[in-house]
């Protein structure tokens, strides 16, 4: 709505009017209308006298944008997700139950973390009664978080039956025990090592051909396997410490450029370097294998080293600690409180340039 009148029209009305009633009226009348025209018209001067259409200011030309709209380059990246998984073979034994209380005490020092167990986890049948009473009040507090794998003592029972009731589908598909999951951006492989029960590990086995198929489903991926039974090891037994039975397993996880193996079995620790399935020294594409049967059972000496092996002890319990980045990784074992022994290293995984760039892979399944 327009005003028609501004404030010097209105004056001039009003002093009309005052002259024309000053004549019928008294001069104290005159005055008081007089005065109230001039408050009047400053009122009049203090209200907006715009239409709507002035009411909209025009656009100034060439104006930048609001800020909110304002780009400055791309959005800056989060910072690479470090992720933890620890763990151990040969764990609990109910004769020697100290063993496995002292490495879980390691564990709880790592809530958030991934937790492996390499085989041989109860002693001395992986009975339902040694999961309850012997496995539950130490490693069993990490249930929920643990991914494990067969030793030769779950079979303990015919088909590891309390052992694949006890961990459910955690374990992989009943009868198989063979799987994979992730960590973070790295893909992880369990093995069963216990050929002989599963139907061999040979090229062409069930689970040789769905290794070759996971392994194919993640290309560009950091990979970290283990089982129970290493192809390398100087422990004083060879046909207990040493199983070419698995080499068809390492030959597909070197073609897959696997960075890592953990095995137990040997109840001692022994790390190699980076080695091809041959056993020969390979700095640029070898797998690292750590075994790391340590989780409490008890202690095996170990014999004569082998070809590679760099580091030995076979007198303290501890738990591998990984921590895992997208494209690299760092690992340390851990002593049980009280022992010295400590071993820790570094590496770049084998695929990290296509790591960085490829999106996740679901696992293949069994």
């Amino acid at each position: 709505m327009t005003h028609t009148m501004n404030r010097y029209n209105l004056f001039h009305f009003l002093l009309n009017a005052c002259r024309l009633r000053s004549a019928s009226s008294t001069s104290a009348t005159a005055r008081f209308i007089f005065s109230l025209a001039i408050l009047f018209s400053f009122a009049i001067a203090a209200h907006p006298q715009t239409s709507p259409a002035a009411s909209q200011a025009a656009p100034v030309p060439n104006a930048a944008p609001p800020a909110k709209h304002r780009t400055h380059g791309p959005a800056p990246r989060r910072k690479p997700e470090t992720v933890l998984l620890v763990g151990a073979g040969d764990i609990a034994g109910c004769k020697n139950i100290e063993g496995a209380q002292a490495t879980a005490k390691l564990v709880e020092q790592f809530p958030g973390a991934a937790v492996f167990a390499a085989g041989d986890v109860v002693y001395e049948r992986g009975t339902a009664e040694e999961f309850r009473d012997c496995y539950g009040p130490t490693w069993g507090k990490f249930k929920e978080r643990t991914r494990p794998a067969l030793g030769n003592h779950e079979y303990g029972v015919p088909g590891a039956a309390p052992y694949f009731a006890y961990w459910g589908d955690k374990a992989g598909p009943v009868g198989k025990g063979y799987y994979s999951y992730e960590v973070g951006a790295w893909h992880i492989v369990v093995l069963n090592t216990n050929c002989k029960v599963i139907g061999g590990c040979d090229v062409g086995s069930p689970q040789e051909v769905w290794l070759k198929e996971d392994l194919a489903q993640h290309p560009n991926a950091c990979i970290i396997a283990y089982g129970h039974h290493a192809l390398f090891s100087s422990g004083v037994f060879k046909a207990h410490a040493v199983h070419t039975e698995v080499k068809p397993l390492w030959d597909d996880l070197y073609a897959g450029h696997a960075d890592l193996f953990f095995a137990g079995h040997e109840h001692s620790y022994e790390r190699f370097a980076p080695q091809n399935p041959e056993g020969q020294l390979d700095p640029q594409n070898g797998i690292t294998l750590i075994v790391v049967g340590t989780g409490g059972r008890s202690h095996e000496i170990l014999g004569p080293a082998m070809a590679n092996s760099e580091l030995r002890n076979w007198d303290t319990y501890g738990i591998m600690k990984v921590e895992l980045s997208p494209t690299s990784y760092k690992w340390e074992f851990i002593p049980e409180a009280g022992k010295t022994f400590r071993d820790s290293g570094s590496g770049t995984c084998h695929n990290a340039a296509a790591a960085a760039a490829a999106p996740a892979s679901a696992p293949a399944k069994p």
